[in-house]
């Protein structure tokens, strides 16, 4: 099965947004978009929500995108893919075009569906220095998963990245 890898900046109190239109690059740091643009490239295709794709816009280069909505697709463009396909579905056929990985980016409730199925093999987590209080929480809608830490990298002196294997 394709490698499913799931890539989100946190809060340090565990939020992805303040809210939902958000752009992380509100808030994160330059090293973290550096991080996650070398590793959604290396993965090759990116999955993720209507909102989080409309806070980005655009295709962005060397990566295909997934963005899974309940409804129509939005506007056409090369290197942006419409689906209402189920998570499974989803990387079944991602498989089948010859892609050996994934990363899930975003929101909360991809991340969440990703999670609820047992689709996500490792999670890439940037801690940045900021609480929101309130906002839009990483995932909902999973039951308890535990997971064992790989790694952690200081991105800058505020900035960390956790990098965690799904515990099978």
């Amino acid at each position: 099965m394709i490698k499913t890898i799931l890539i989100a900046a946190i809060s340090a109190d565990g939020k992805i947004a303040e809210r939902a239109d958000q752009s992380s690059l509100d808030w994160t740091s330059k090293e973290d978009t550096q991080f996650f643009v070398k590793r959604t490239k290396e993965a090759g295709v990116m999955i993720m929500g209507r909102k989080t794709f409309e806070t980005i816009g655009k295709p962005l280069k060397d990566r295909l995108i997934v963005v899974m909505t309940r409804g129509e697709g939005g506007k056409a463009m090369e290197g942006v893919e419409y689906t209402n396909k189920a998570p499974k579905e989803i990387l079944q056929d991602l498989e089948s075009r010859g892609f050996e990985q994934a990363a899930i980016c975003g929101g909360s409730s991809v991340y969440g569906q990703f999670l609820k199925e047992g689709l996500v093999d490792e999670l890439f987590l940037t801690i940045e220095p900021v609480l929101f209080g309130s906002g839009v929480p990483l995932a909902v809608g999973f039951d308890r998963i535990n997971l064992d830490l790989i790694n952690s990298t200081k991105l800058n002196d505020q900035a960390v990245l956790l990098h965690y294997r799904v515990v099978p």
